[in-house]
């Protein structure tokens, strides 16, 4: 029945040209100007590669056509930021935004991690309001568009994208031409980088020698709340309250004069 179902799809769009390199530089010029027919050109011509990948993706919990509906949302919003200027095929530049959307689906389906169910939703309903808010407004939300939008409080917002993740493997080809890269050839190896480690030990000095100059529970709170200590998770105002004895508002004015004696200080320095 699947099968049916993908030669049906395939029939639909087969007979969208595929495009040279020079037609999908033109096509992106006219889409910069807001050209919607030239926008629906590029997508139409490219389903096809939608179907490519979702063929590598597909699972045995996962339906095709899920994949390729959720990897279309990909390749529109890849069509809309692609721009001439970045020297490369459409295919290879879309490719990633299509995984992605795809992987983000079967994220929902199949957990490594396992969450409860209630913030699974709640997951799942940010998930769907910053893939909304983008194809409505052309960027990402902010932490405040995105609690005001869902309701929640800022702070709820940012600890539940904290549990938001991806998995994919490192194995998985970058592009769908041909090419033997892989995603994982793509991370840059920064285990050791001199110029790199010497600036932040400069920066963490810095800031050391200007925090030093405030008072104790100034310090605590900005050291947890920018997560100066290198933690994987930065504690919310209620986290805070509890280290050092004081209310969560209590916490949240320290915060911000704390902030505003470090603005002085650095003027001053």
């Amino acid at each position: 029945m699947e099968n049916e179902t993908i030669k049906e799809y395939l029939s639909s769009i087969k007979n969208y040209p595929l495009l040279s390199a020079e037609e999908e530089q033109a096509l992106s010029k006219k889409i910069q100007k807001g050209d919607k027919a030239a926008l629906q050109k590029l997508i139409n011509s490219n389903l096809r590669l939608v179907l490519s990948v979702a063929k590598k993706m597909k699972t045995s919990q996962s339906n095709i056509m899920d994949l390729i509906q959720e990897g279309n949302m990909g390749l529109m919003i890849a069509a809309q930021k692609f721009s001439s200027a970045f020297k490369t095929r459409f295919s290879t530049y879309a490719y990633p935004w299509i995984a992605q959307y795809m992987l983000r689906f079967l994220n929902t389906k199949s957990s490594f991690i396992t969450l409860p169910h209630r913030k699974e939703l709640i997951i799942r309903k940010i998930q769907n309001a910053q893939s909304y808010f983008f194809q409505q407004h052309g960027r990402e939300q902010t932490i405040q568009e995105l609690a005001l939008f869902l309701g929640l409080e800022e702070e709820k917002v940012i600890e539940y994208l904290s549990y938001s993740y991806t998995v994919a493997s490192l194995d998985l080809e970058a592009n769908d031409e041909g090419s033997s890269a892989t995603i994982g050839d793509l991370i840059a190896d920064n285990t050791y980088n001199p110029e790199e480690l010497l600036a932040r030990n400069e920066t963490k000095e810095y800031i050391r020698s200007m925090m030093s100059k405030l008072s104790k529970n100034e310090q605590t709170v900005l050291w947890y709340r920018y997560n100066l200590d290198g933690d994987m998770h930065t504690k919310t105002l209620r986290e805070i309250s509890k280290i050092i004895g004081v209310s969560p508002e209590a916490v949240r004015q320290t915060e911000i004069r704390a902030v505003k004696h470090m603005k002085q200080l650095v003027s001053n320095y």
